[in-house]
């Protein structure tokens, strides 16, 4: 969540939902469909809300063409997801899928209406197959950006739903396997897991007159995916808002109960926040590298509940975890966007919302070691930060070593992997040819 940044684009603010990470291009033959048994949500809190003042739903359809040849003079169905070279039009893609946007905006229900087309009803391109069947995926992407009317908004705005290139930084590996790295290294020392994977893009840009009240600038936004069941009723089975506050703060006994929740009710996981326990097995991994803040974490619950004062925080803020942006802050531009946010001197970077380019996994890392600590709220009776600034780091970042070499035209930098207009997250790597390994200088 965003204060767009495309030129011409400064009113608007952009909010991108990704689903079915670490895709591999190559996975054919049924690529990566999104769920028609399942909506997925965009919720937008104003005035300091925890609940949902504006929310889109979206929700899916699949048309299967069962597409056949004549095989010794009978009509065959084929496996494969096209039969031909892609085009606009569909013609030979067996299997696309369509989508329509539903909005709760107060008073004004409705379905958003495509401005290009006319109706309700938009469309998913086809994944990025690869070069023979898309040859030019970037051009054939962009005739599925869409206008669209929102109910109880005067101004529109624009919807794409598609795959892309996974815009995530994280050493995943190694994170996982109790931090197996330098976390005070050199932030660009590893290739970035996510490197060569994509991912689905719910991405919906909505003019900031329709997100905010005359009096409060900050909005807070998470999303959620839900499940219908036979019966019709829907499950809740994901949330998030603030990056890694599932994957890092939230225990895993309770992670189920966390995705199935809404931030009203937030006042149960309030002890992950305060007293945390990632500064824990960090001290217990590095010992004196990594000395663990005091508690409670005041600091804590200022960047993931409320919103830091002076930066994000509503003025009658209920506390409760989302991401929150303060829409008068205005948008660098993408060529001086420093990828530690707030924490690089950039206060339109997280936690003041999130950028593509945000390396949040640094940003989280630093600040749950201490570096807010008396900045924002003491940590216990602290009120400086015990690590002294130490540059903790899961040692890959967007600029890393690897970037420089999936590099495509009208990416912000040369090093950089992501788009400066909208949707911001860069063209999917195609499943064929191999171009990771191609790009990488791999052998064959």
């Amino acid at each position: 969540m965003f204060r767009s940044y495309e030129t011409g684009r400064s009113n608007y603010v952009t909010f991108i939902a990704n689903y079915i990470p670490l895709q591999d291009p190559g996975g054919g033959p049924n690529f990566y469909d999104l769920d028609t048994h399942a909506r997925y949500q965009i919720h937008i809190a104003k005035n300091g809300h925890a609940g949902a003042d504006l929310k889109f739903s979206f929700n899916f359809r699949t048309a299967d063409k069962r597409l056949a040849v004549d095989a010794g003079g009978k009509q065959v169905a084929v496996p494969l997801i096209n039969i031909g070279e892609v085009t606009p039009a569909g013609t030979d893609v067996n299997v696309m899928q369509s989508y329509t946007v539903e909005v709760e905006n107060g008073a004004a229900n409705g379905f958003a209406e495509n401005l290009a087309t006319g109706g309700t009803v938009f469309w998913k391109p086809l994944d990025n197959v690869g070069n023979r069947s898309i040859p030019d995926y970037a051009s054939y992407a962009g005739n599925y950006v869409y206008p669209l009317a929102i109910p109880g908004c005067s101004s529109p705005g624009r919807v794409f739903v598609g795959q892309r290139k996974e815009g995530f930084v994280a050493n995943l590996g190694e994170v996982f396997d109790l931090v197996n790295l330098n976390p005070a290294g050199a932030r660009d020392a590893q290739p970035n897991a996510l490197f060569d994977k994509n991912v689905t893009s719910l991405a919906v840009e909505v003019p900031i007159k329709c997100l905010t009240s005359s009096a409060e600038p900050v909005i807070g936004a998470y999303t959620t995916s839900e499940v219908i069941e036979g019966d019709g009723a829907r499950r809740q089975v994901s949330r998030l808002g603030m990056p890694l506050v599932n994957e890092l703060v939230i225990g895993l006994a309770d992670k189920d109960k966390f995705n199935a929740s809404r931030p009203e009710g937030d006042a149960q996981f309030l002890t992950y926040v305060t007293n945390p326990t990632l500064p824990v097995l960090l001290h217990t991994l590095f010992g004196g590298a990594a000395l663990e803040p005091g508690t409670p974490r005041d600091d804590l619950v200022a960047v993931f509940l409320t919103g830091v004062k002076g930066l994000n925080q509503p003025a009658n803020v209920t506390p409760s975890e989302m991401l929150r942006l303060n829409t008068s802050t205005p948008a660098t531009p993408p060529a001086s966007q420093n990828d530690l946010g707030v924490l690089g001197g950039d206060t339109a970077g997280f936690p003041n919302g999130r950028r593509p380019y945000d390396d949040v996994v640094d940003i989280t890392l630093r600040v749950a070691e201490g570096a807010l600590c008396g900045a924002v709220g003491n940590c216990g009776s602290e009120k400086t930060d015990p690590n002294h600034g130490t540059p903790y780091t899961d040692q890959a970042r967007s600029a890393g070593p690897d970037a420089q070499h999936l590099t495509v035209s009208g990416a912000i930098k040369p090093t950089d992997t992501y788009l400066a207009v909208f949707p911001y997250l860069n063209t999917p790597i195609a499943g064929s040819p191999n171009t990771v390994n191609g790009l990488l200088g791999l052998s064959p």
